[in-house]
């Protein structure tokens, strides 16, 4: 609670209003009208805001003439919570009231000045006071009390500032920069969620602030203001609604203003739940915060949940992911990541096919061109562990990229492989298997490895060639740029399982004997064997030049 104000608009700071006469009806507004309790000086139990009330109070004054009667909790439908309490020495007693100013204001007749005197309500002071705090940013609570529901005493204004983390407006605009659009929805009033949310970055236009009444201007029965605005931005570039304004749309009007809504003020349970359905119906991915019980059903409902660490059990359970430091720059990094993954897997693929593909179109021509078994089984299982298990480890440690947020977001539709990846597979294998064809048909390496009189040489020198072209080719995989060695530093099992498959490769080679079909190479034999393996790289250099002229996009 940064400030207490009057109706007429007399701000006094929590210390200072210890000092006033005003400090006792507010002091019961707080403490008595409240699931929370002060242990040891503390704040506890009840909700967030129950809790910055009763820290607001200094020292608490002499309430223990005070008996509750009967307690209604605040409820996020009827925005406001409710004790009545009968003071032991006089038998008087008070109905306490507290929550949104437009809900009840129009219960209220008089105002309590700063002496704490009872004035007549004042409509045009009262709103004066409600814009010039929410117009700072601040969620303002009414607290009112009196003996009859109808016409109750409007004691104070509590102006809370959820004070928003720098680190917001950078994660706001990187979300954004994501594809991703950011959607405020709020129990706050429309002047407060638009002035935090253009603090936020959530809200660009600053005209969108000006038009957010919490009260509009038709009186209520008693000549109180009443009814919380209806207010959307018409024409510009972003759009704020309330609850009202949101339930009088039709679905198919929900659906089209969706990608310019921003704010939504005095949300209510079913209103979350039906934009997160409303968004899925219109094909886009939603993924939902929420610290609350009301949140759950949206947080169940959207396609990624993200629930609060400091929220209830019930919200934790329900979501997805649980953010335990409530940043929303978390969100942004569980993107990056999320992305990173699925970057990861698509990776995997096109290594995988590609291999598979080379190696079978071997293992279907070699008999045809008179090689009866190019690959062994025993070198096809060695094939297979590079493949699947080796590779499948060494993409899962490739780094998150900063690019990688500036990139569109996939379609729910999209297929995990896509064309473009089978332009890649085909390319790859096919130059990957033209290779290893000259290999076995050419006069040139049939007679360099003496072919006729050592045969396994020979064959052991295809072998070599193999391997070595998978894992020239898995670099090639792991990055659609030119620099091949692009943040390798940044996955260290990357290279650290190249190098194991290297070094086993020639274990097998100088080691294996009749085992793997191998024997020892010359380092002539070995140099040309490598050097010929590399020329996947070229090869792939000249793919990735014609998908930049195209302007196609690959695997990242």
């Amino acid at each position: 609670v940064e400030t207490v104000a009057t109706g007429a608009g007399t701000r006094f700071s929590p210390d200072a209003l210890r000092r006033t006469p005003l400090y006792d009806a507010y002091a019961r507004g707080c403490a008595l009208n409240t699931q929370s309790v002060r242990v040891r000086g503390k704040s506890t139990g009840g909700n967030a805001t129950e809790r910055a009330l009763l820290d607001s109070l200094s020292a608490l004054p002499d309430l223990s003439r005070w008996r509750r009667v009967s307690f209604e909790p605040f409820d996020s439908a009827k925005k406001l919570s409710r004790a009545v309490v009968t003071d032991a020495r006089t038998g008087k007693t008070l109905s306490l009231c507290k929550g949104a100013p437009e809900l009840l204001l129009p219960r209220c007749t008089q105002m309590l000045d700063e002496r704490g005197t009872p004035v007549p309500l004042d409509r045009r002071a009262v709103l004066r006071t409600l814009e010039a705090l929410t117009g700072d940013g601040m969620r303002v609570l009414a607290l009112a009390e009196g003996t009859d529901a109808r016409r109750m005493t409007l004691a104070a204004f509590a102006g809370i500032r959820d004070r928003v983390r720098p680190e917001a407006r950078p994660a706001v605009e990187a979300l954004r920069g994501a594809g991703v659009h950011v959607v405020m929805m709020t129990g706050d009033n429309a002047g407060t969620a638009s002035a935090v949310a253009r603090a936020a970055g959530i809200l660009d236009d600053p005209r969108a602030g000006d038009g957010a009444r919490a009260i509009n201007d038709a009186p209520a029965d008693n000549g109180a203001p009443a009814g919380d605005g209806v207010r959307a931005i018409h024409g510009a570039s972003d759009l704020a609604l309330d609850s009202a304004a949101l339930a009088a749309l039709p679905d198919e009007e929900v659906r089209r203003i969706l990608p310019r809504l921003a704010v939504l003020s005095r949300a209510r349970p079913d209103d979350k739940t039906r934009l997160v359905r409303l968004a899925q119906e219109a094909g886009l991915v939603v993924g939902m915060t929420g610290d609350g019980v009301n949140d759950a059903p949206a947080l169940k409902a959207a396609d990624v949940g993200f629930a609060m660490g400091s929220g209830t059990e019930v919200a934790r359970e329900a979501g997805d992911i649980v953010i335990l430091d409530d940043n929303i720059a978390s969100i942004v990094r569980a993107v990056l990541y999320g992305r990173t993954i699925f970057k990861s897997i698509r990776k995997f693929i096109v290594f995988q096919l590609t291999i598979n593909l080379c190696a079978v179109g071997i293992s279907v021509l070699g008999p045809v061109i008179g090689v009866g078994t190019p690959v062994t089984v025993i070198q096809m299982l060695w094939v297979n562990l590079i493949m699947d298990t080796l590779a499948g480890l060494a993409f899962a440690g490739e780094p998150p990229r900063a690019f990688y947020l500036r990139e569109r977001p996939i379609r729910r539709d999209e297929p995990i492989f896509t064309r473009a990846m089978l332009f890649t597979v085909l390319s790859g294998a096919a130059f990957t298997l033209a290779i290893c064809l000259w290999y076995l048909l050419s006069p040139v390496t049939r007679g360099f490895f003496g072919f006729d009189t050592r045969p396994i040489v020979f064959m052991t020198g295809f072998f070599v060639l193999f391997i070595f072209c998978a894992v020239a080719g898995s670099f090639n995989v792991r990055t659609t740029r030119i620099n091949l060695l692009a943040d390798l530093g940044r996955n260290p099992p990357f290279l650290a399982i190249m190098t194991l498959v290297a070094a086993a490769q020639l274990m097998m080679v100088y080691l294996g004997g009749p085992v793997f079909r191998t024997a020892p190479l010359s380092p002539r034999e070995l140099g040309f064997c490598l050097a010929l393996s590399l020329l996947v790289i070229p090869a792939e250099t000249v793919r990735k030049l014609l998908l930049r002229l195209g302007k196609t996009t690959s695997l990242g």
